[in-house]
């Protein structure tokens, strides 16, 4: 009997060493399992992200609710919205978010054409720098709003005022991150490109414009806030439209809903602008993410 027991246990073992038997895989991961973990992982940031806005707009809601406030001059949430949809219903939130987007992203635009080369020349050649310096301290201390009446008296109360003020307030964190960014550059890459024999032009595309990227895509970000902030608030000196105009006029007219609602209007803008550069950021600074990620 155990003579039989051993002959089956060697015929066993010859079996599994054989070099022609499959080897012994790994039982795959179950697509529906790994569906549902990656939903379950956005769901999970979307919710985190989303909690605190949340949680203020529902105290926004309950506060006046509550007599926590005066809702005259502090409506519920829910009022804000009925006088949104109304807005939107009649074309005045349209055309007013028209205008001002019209206007803002002009004078950005033009903000991010001009001072990112300028920001590479000064930075790169040191006797430009030393030139124009003291010019760059005079205006970048200079507050746009300040020069808003300049605006106005120069090129009048027109749409060429408007963008001129967003142009002058988006062009000094674009310029001076710029600069910043080209000085910032590690020394080794610009002495291993010298090494090589790069030539100036080559030099600036394969070493210092990949180097100073992120730290141009922060000045582009912060001048996209400015451009949303400085218009609105040329918009309520003097306009006929945007939405400074409408957050003014509703002020001036004791709608307070609606004032809220070009309120909030503005700050949705702010976060879509922004989300979008920093997914612009990501794009052009892809190069830079880890090989395992």
């Amino acid at each position: 009997m155990s003579t039989g027991i051993g002959t089956v246990a060697k015929k066993a073992a010859l079996t599994v060493a054989r070099p022609d038997a499959p080897a012994a895989q790994p039982a795959p991961v179950a697509p529906a399992r790994r569906l549902r973990s990656t939903v379950a992982g956005l769901l999970l940031g979307a919710l985190t992200k989303t909690l605190a806005i949340g949680v203020l707009l529902a105290g926004w809601e309950l506060a006046p609710r509550f007599d926590l406030v005066d809702r005259t001059f502090l409506p519920p949430f829910s009022e804000v919205l009925d006088a949104w949809l109304g807005l939107l219903e009649n074309g005045q939130l349209a055309a007013n978010t028209t205008a001002s987007l019209t206007r803002s992203f002009t004078g950005f635009g033009l903000a991010v054409v001009i001072g990112v080369p300028l920001g590479l020349l000064i930075g790169w050649y040191r006797r430009l720098a030393g030139l124009l310096g003291p010019l760059l301290e005079l205006f970048r201390n200079t507050a746009a709003l300040a020069l808003l009446p300049v605006f106005t008296l120069i090129l009048g109360i027109g749409e060429t005022s408007k963008i001129s003020i967003v142009l002058y307030a988006c062009v000094w964190p674009i310029l001076l991150n710029t600069i910043s960014a080209v000085r910032s550059v590690d020394p080794t890459l610009l002495r291993l490109a010298r090494s090589l024999g790069l030539s100036a032009p080559r030099m600036f595309q394969k070493v210092i414009l990949p180097a100073s990227v992120p730290v141009v895509f922060t000045g582009i970000r912060l001048a996209g806030a400015v451009s949303i902030l400085v218009l609105v608030a040329a918009e309520m000196v003097g306009a006929k439209a945007g939405l400074g105009y409408l957050v003014n006029a509703s002020q001036y007219n004791f709608a307070i809903p609606q004032m809220y609602a070009g309120i909030v209007t503005i700050s949705v803008i702010g976060v879509v602008f922004n989300q979008a550069l920093v997914l612009l950021e990501r794009r052009f600074t892809a190069w830079r993410a880890p090989l395992g990620g």
